[in-house]
């Protein structure tokens, strides 16, 4: 197997490479690195490896054509609500009203575990939004602190903020975190 030359360089870096030359070369990279996550979310959700296979080509596609509308910060978390959005788009389209008998559509609706499922990747979909709208410093922080799981110390030396600066944006950016995502889930909840 071929080493990746592109190896020592981060996602953060190779977007940035992108947003500064827009040289599509980078996008293959970064896609080309998360291949084997976006099969794995697609056969999650779509059960069949061809119909999977498929789902990864056309989010190639959507990547491709949105990266460039868009400033993103944080490529992982984008690009997998990118692929489950897209599944549950194509499950939607599948399950058809027409299609479904009444019972089934009283057993899917009533299912518990699935609805669960449904609720965490609302709320994930939620904080991966809201969390883009944090201020700069807060989001970096909270990035760090809870999706990186560096602690103070090491946020101190990765960033050059002092302590107090560091738990003080920590602490401001969960409670805006929090405050967005209530918004945002107000917002939809609305009809």
């Amino acid at each position: 197997m071929k080493k990746d030359p592109y190896l020592h360089i981060t996602d953060q870096e190779l977007l940035e490479r992108y947003y500064a030359d827009r040289d599509s070369d980078w996008i293959g990279i970064l896609l080309q690195r998360y291949t084997l996550l976006l099969l794995g979310v697609c056969m999650k959700y779509l059960r069949r490896e061809e119909e999977a296979k498929d789902a990864v080509q056309q989010i190639f596609v959507k990547v491709i054509t949105e990266l460039p509308k868009y400033r993103v910060d944080y490529f992982k978390s984008w690009i997998y609500t990118i692929a489950r959005n897209h599944c549950l788009m194509k499950l939607r389209n599948a399950q058809a009203p027409s299609a479904l008998t009444e019972n089934m559509l009283v057993s899917w609706d009533d299912d518990p575990v699935r609805n669960r499922h449904l609720e965490k990747d609302q709320q994930l979909e939620l904080m991966a939004q809201s969390l883009e709208e944090l201020g700069k410093e807060q989001k970096l922080c909270v990035n760090l602190f809870y999706l990186q799981k560096k602690s103070y110390q090491e946020i101190v030396n990765d960033t050059g903020f002092t302590l107090m600066q560091v738990k003080s944006h920590i602490q401001n950016g969960k409670r805006n975190l929090k405050l967005l995502m209530e918004k945002k889930a107000a917002e939809k909840a609305r009809p």
